[in-house]
């Protein structure tokens, strides 16, 4: 464990931020073992592969610089230890961070780990909930699962009609098809947010921040999407 004041971990963090590829070989030469260290201390740390997706993310060569912290040994699904357990994909995804997304599965990251950070879901739940579209939709592409407010959220019309038509399992809950409805009109998804009221959505139950699915469409400023939820 390395204390953020530590000057070993403060070098790493600038090397990071500034995309200094060359400067963070030499700290791993001349330190063997920093790529698994972590920052922080008993109560609050994070993995080197956290400092490279933390918030704003899109770091300068931030895809190569995670190829060589995992060759170094950074472990991929390493957790986020205190208030909440997040992988460093997770960490990417609330970032909209595509490249790190990408960098962090091809090195194996687990697409469906769980610890997001409101949720306790995969990384698909921070990218859903904090609005970070690119990171959500690269997500899907790669794999992961959608549950029925992830695919409201990004417009998936076809996954939410097979969702919702399903005869392979159990119809999601009046719950689940309001909450998916919320996501939708927050998301200005016209057709998903259709689609659900039909299949029973209550549009004017207040759900996430007090607001109702309606409240949030409004909010959301689409056009065709204000209109129809005015009408």
């Amino acid at each position: 464990m390395l204390p953020a004041d530590d000057p070993t971990a403060q070098a790493l963090v600038a090397a990071l931020l500034a995309g200094d590829v060359d400067g963070l070989h030499a700290l791993l030469a001349t330190n063997p073992g920093l790529a698994t260290e972590r920052i922080g201390d008993e109560a609050e740390s994070r993995t080197t592969l956290h400092v490279a997706t933390d918030w704003p993310g899109q770091l300068p060569r931030g895809a190569e610089m995670i190829a060589v912290l995992v060759a170094a040994g950074a472990e991929v699904d390493g957790r986020f230890v205190g208030a909440h357990r997040e992988t460093a994909l997770h960490w990417a995804a609330s970032n909209d961070d595509v490249d790190a997304v990408d960098a962090l599965l091809d090195a194996g990251a687990d697409i469906e780990a769980d610890g997001g950070v409101l949720t306790g879901g995969p990384p698909l739940d921070d990218a859903v909930i904090f609005e970070q579209w690119q990171a959500a939709r690269r997500l899907v592409a790669r794999g992961a699962s959608m549950a029925l407010w992830h695919a409201a959220a990004l417009g998936e019309v076809t996954e939410l009609e097979r969702q919702l038509g399903s005869g392979s399992g159990p119809s999601p809950s009046a719950d689940d098809v309001t909450n998916a409805a919320w996501h939708a009109c927050r998301a200005g998804q016209l057709a998903a947010a259709q689609l659900l009221a039909e299949h029973g959505a209550d549009l004017d139950r207040p759900l996430h921040d007090d607001a109702s699915a309606r409240q949030a469409g409004f909010a959301s400023g689409h056009p065709d999407l204000v209109a129809w939820l005015s009408a």
